[in-house]
């Protein structure tokens, strides 16, 4: 299932719970659907999140079930609310709707530098570079960007990011070289954040990655929610909770990880790379 066809993350979350209620319930599809006057597909889309379950169902369902959950009702009035990008007027941010809920991101990135930790000249110049959105399209993508950035200095809900940057990223530039100086010493401040780990692979050892391609490993603070792979290709995205392909991606990404610099030694090199390319 692609993005654009996928239903939001926390519809999605609380039809599962829904779904596991019924079977803890001891009931099938066809035996809950009548009793909640709903038809067998009318709950079945309900409980994978196509369809919106509303608080009043949600109080009559946890009746049927004879199980009570408080935040259930919460979930749900949560669920039922448009994603906070909608105010920015962007229809279709399926990768920004899962980071949202996420706890913790592992990214592998090959062509630029990871999007959390771009500056906001970068953002804009990446953005003209790329051609596919107009000028107010890009300005509503890097607004939407930069909010995203908050969640890793955020003491409430901090967001954990690891990203393995190929080191050709770096050269690649997006704008002049002031930008990209300015880029690339921001990549070192945010290094220094607790919240960030950032590793460089080099060049010398980079084919790994350029095989494999760019992905992203997303984690969420309920164990309930199953890490998710994310991958984005020539002509939209999608992600993956098969666990078996799941793994597989962690296997690679700590490989790619091992491969790659320390953290130390990718703030080295990135200074070294300031020197050369920009001067002190």
């Amino acid at each position: 299932m692609t993005e654009q066809t996928r239903p939001p993350f926390l519809r999605r979350k609380l039809g599962a719970k829904l779904r596991r209620l019924r079977e803890q319930a001891g009931l099938t599809i066809e035996e809950a659907a009548p009793r909640l006057d709903k038809t067998k597909s009318a709950l079945h889309r309900m409980e994978t999140g196509e369809t919106k379950a509303d608080v009043h169902f949600v109080r009559s369902l946890m009746d049927i079930y004879d199980h009570y959950d408080p935040d259930l009702v919460k979930e749900a009035r949560k669920a039922l609310k448009p994603p906070w990008f909608r105010a920015f007027r962007i229809k279709d941010l399926g990768y920004v709707d899962i980071e949202t809920e996420a706890a913790q991101v592992q990214e592998c990135i090959l062509a630029s530098i990871p999007g959390l930790l771009q500056t906001k000249a970068y953002m804009q110049a990446l953005f003209r570079d790329q051609g596919r959105l107009t000028e107010s399209e890009a300005a509503s993508h890097t607004e939407v960007r930069l909010i995203r950035q908050r969640r890793l200095i955020d003491e409430d809900r901090p967001l954990r990011l690891t990203a393995v940057i190929y080191e050709a990223a770096l050269h690649r530039e997006f704008g002049d070289c002031d930008v990209m100086s300015k880029q690339l010493r921001h990549l070192v401040r945010m290094s220094q954040l607790s919240t960030v780990t950032l590793q460089v692979l080099p060049l010398r050892s980079g084919a790994r990655c350029a095989l494999e391609g760019a992905f992203i490993l997303v984690g969420f603070p309920d164990p309930e929610d199953p890490e998710l792979l994310y991958v984005e290709y020539a002509s939209g995205s999608m992600h993956i909770e098969n666990p078996r392909e799941v793994q597989e991606a962690r296997i690679v990404f700590d490989q790619l990880r091992t491969d790659a610099l320390s953290p130390a030694g990718s703030v080295a090199l990135i200074e070294r790379l300031i020197t050369e390319l920009y001067g002190p």
